[in-house]
Parts: structure tokens; sequence; C-alpha cells
């Protein structure tokens, strides 16, 4: 509602054949850019087009090698193109990818886009924010009690493709996939914007495109400060559930792993006590010198072990998994609070309609309405959240169909 210009991206694939489907699974990606002029539009489509490329390229690796290597290689070309011209400068993107594979769902991601699952009344966040919000909580380093929320805003990211030579990526997954299964990838203008108890009720009660439609129609009539994109994904049947299927574990070699924190934190640990013990050893304490020498020592080793140890390949699935998702999980059943909200935002709505003369057809919207209402009453909530979502999804698209009226109107006032 508030930008001049979109700079989200996304990819679908899916596999066209069950041998394919066998082979590389269906592809998801929602990437969200960020620079000055068109660059943060440009990296996210660099990212959006050259990430299921480069994946579905590498036949030769597995389905995680493949991700990663495509995913480094992505990195490459944005970086590149950032520093080849001044109006580029420093450009990035988030890119959050799902890949629903025989194996489980696998996940790999970069920034503050969101990658979710609904499953029964539960959902649950399958990726780990890479903001300055979620990295402080991890820390450990906040008193306890403190609101994060009141000290960083939420939009600072501390990883990104693109205005970096390299990245460290997140790979989650594979984790196991049952029929009836929604996943959920967004951008930050949707997760900023809609709660998730709200996001899991909204996918458990209406069909994807219809989901898709009334998430980004809430967040836009919420404020819609960012872009905001949806795409929603349900398993219907049997034959993508891990538990139906007798598919081999991914292969992944130790190489090809993301790597974390953890070896650049040995080298900091073993520079700082190797000098400790010159300057201990200059000054003639000799003792604290030769601790500090033996901790130099450790830290070195376990450095070189985390580099180089455990370099024959390694496998995923059937229980064993990359990352420490889902890191949330949050019950989502329909409730009467939530019916309440959608049906204020509803009353605003029409509210609003009214005092800009716009032309509507009530009829349909006065149904989902009556409907909404005997449903709650019977306490059927999720049809009464059904029924004001599609009362919502409604009246924002009659509004878009309006021409402005009268001399102070302009199309920035009409929703889009």
């Amino acid at each position: 509602m508030r930008r001049t210009t979109n700079q989200d991206s996304h990819a679908l694939l899916v596999a066209q054949s069950p041998e394919r489907f066998q082979q590389r699974g269906h592809l998801f990606m929602v990437a969200d850019g960020m620079g000055a002029h068109a660059a943060g539009e440009l990296a996210s489509k660099l990212a959006a087009d050259g990430v299921p490329h480069l994946y579905f390229k590498y036949e030769e690796l597995s389905p995680p090698e493949a991700l990663v290597r495509a995913i480094r290689e992505t990195n490459n070309e944005i970086h590149r193109r950032g520093t080849a011209n001044p109006d580029f400068h420093n450009m990035g993107t988030t890119g959050s990818v799902l890949v629903l594979l025989p194996q489980g769902a696998l996940a790999a991601h970069i920034g503050d886009s969101r990658i979710y699952r609904l499953r029964s009344s539960t959902i649950s966040q399958l990726t780990f924010d890479h903001s300055l919000q979620w990295e402080l909580k991890a820390s450990g380093q906040l008193p306890a009690g403190a609101d994060v929320t009141a000290i960083v805003p939420k939009n600072v990211i501390t990883r990104s493709l693109g205005p970096n030579p390299s990245v460290q990526i997140d790979l989650e997954g594979p984790h196991p996939i049952a029929v009836g299964d929604v996943y959920l990838l967004c951008s930050d203008g949707l997760s900023g914007r809609v709660e998730d108890a709200e996001l899991g009720a909204i996918l458990s009660c209406l069909p994807p495109p219809e989901a898709a439609q009334a998430l980004v129609d809430l967040a836009n009539l919420r404020g819609g400060p960012d872009n905001t994109t949806v795409i929603v994904a349900k398993v219907t049947g049997p034959e993508l559930a891990t538990n139906s299927t007798a598919a081999p574990p991914l292969r992944m070699s130790d190489s090809a792993r993301p790597r974390g924190p953890a070896q650049a934190a040995m080298w900091i640990a073993a520079v700082i006590c190797g000098l400790t013990a010159l300057v201990t050893g200059l000054v003639g304490w000799f003792f604290a010198a030769g601790v500090a020498a033996v901790l130099t020592a450790v830290a070195c080793i376990a450095a070189l072990i985390q580099r180089y140890g455990g370099l024959a390949d390694v496998q995923v699935g059937h229980g064993r998994q990359l990352g420490k998702g889902p890191y949330s999980n949050v019950a989502c059943a329909p409730s009467a609070g939530l019916v309440q909200k959608l049906a204020a935002t509803l009353d605003e709505l029409r509210e609003a309609a009214r005092e800009g003369e716009w032309t509507i057809n009530w009829q349909p919207l006065d149904e989902c309405c009556r409907q909404a209402v005997a449903s709650s009453q019977a306490g059927d909530f999720a049809e009464a959240v059904r029924q004001y979502c599609r009362g919502i999804s409604y009246m924002m698209n009659e509004l878009r169909s309006q021409k402005p009226h009268g001399p102070s109107s302009s199309a920035s006032a009409i929703p889009y």
C-alpha cells in the first residue's frame, strides 16, 4: 500500500511427472530485495531466476548439494552485478527456498523471509530469522524479560544474498511430510502484519488460492507498509507423504554442508589465546603464558577438526535432520477472538467504502456476513473465519476496480 515498486520475487517449479518428483521434487521460493533505485527488484529477480535454474541444472548432485551450490553461485552473480554498477552497489535480497522431496521437506534460507508448516492445529516456523532481533534473542545477551522489539527495529537483517562475495546458508530438514500439511512461504510484508496464530487459522480454513489472497488482503488492510508475497502449498495426496515411500536418505558431502559460526569462533579464540601467551611470556608470567599456549593449541585443533574432520559423506533423512527447526510452534485453531477481529476489520472496510462513495454490490458481502454470524453463534469458528475472509477479499477486489470520485481523489487511495 505504501511502496511504488515491488522488490519481491518468487518462483514455483512443480515436478511434471512422478519420475521428476523422485529426482528433484517440487521447488518454491520467495525473495525480498533491498537497495536503492531498482537494485532490490533486480537482486530478488536474479535470486528467484538463478537458484531454481541452477538447482535443476546440477542433476549430478544430490538435492541438498545442488541447492547449496545454486545459492552460492547466485550470490556470486548478484554480488558481481552489484559491484559492477554504482546504481546497484550493495544490493541484496533474502532467499527462502522450500523443496518437497520423497525424503521430506528441505528448506534453504538466508534473511527474514519465512517458511511455515501448518499441521493439524499447530503452525511451525521452519526457518530462523536472520535479523538483529532474533540474533540478540538467540545469543542470550539480553536481560530476562527485555522487550527486544522496543530496542531493535524488526527490519534489520544480518544476512542476505548479494552484498558479500560469500554467504552463510541455513539448511533445515528434511522434515517429514504428512497428508494435509500446508506450507507457507512469505516475505516480511505478511509476517510483520499478521500473527502466526492468525496465519495458521486462515490457512486451515481456506483452500490455498483463497488463503493466499486473504493473507495479502489482510496485510494490506493493516497498513501494507511493505510488499507482500505469499506462496501456499498443500499436500493433498499420499504420494508425497514420507511415511508412504522407501526413498533412500539424501547424500551430502561435508564440503557442501553450510558452516556455522563455530569454526570462525575457534580461530578467533586461538588468536586471542596466542596473543595472551605472547604478552604474558614477555612480562615474565610464565605460568599464565603456558596456560594460554595450551589453550591456543586446543583452539587450533578444534578449528582444524571443524574444517577438515568428517570429510566422508553424510546422509540425512529417515530421522536425521539438518538445522535446529522448527523455531516456533503456535496453536492456531480458529477462535472466537479471531472471528471478532475479522468482523471488526470488515466493518471498518465497509464504512470506508461508504465514505469513499464506492459503487459496491453489497449482496455477496451481506451473505458472507450472515453466514459468518450464524456459524459463530453455532460455535463453528472455522466456517466463520472462512466467510469473513471471503468477505474481506471480495471487498478488496471490489475496491481495486473503483474509479476515483471527486477532485481530491487519487489513484494512490485505491487499495492494490
